[in-house]
């Protein structure tokens, strides 16, 4: 996947737990730590924006674009 979430720094930089960032949100632990591993496969407009305004954050300080040699095309594209 080239795209990568970059959560755990940006909650580093804000001395904030995963825990506190659920409650703020309003989203679980468990999808809050599928997020910060790159395991998840998609993200809510509405869960971005909330990242966001609890981290003073933009969308790019979470996600980053670094496609690899196997993500040339897209997989409905094939």
């Amino acid at each position: 996947m080239p795209i990568r979430v970059s959560l755990d720094r940006v909650l580093l930089d804000r001395r904030m737990s995963l825990t506190e960032l659920a409650d703020r949100v309003g989203v679980t632990i468990a999808n809050l730590s599928i997020l910060k591993t790159g395991k998840a496969r998609a993200v809510r407009f509405s869960t971005l924006s909330a990242l966001c305004r609890e981290l003073d954050c933009q969308p790019g300080d979470l996600l980053v674009y670094e496609p690899g040699p196997d993500d040339m095309f897209d997989e409905d594209e094939e």
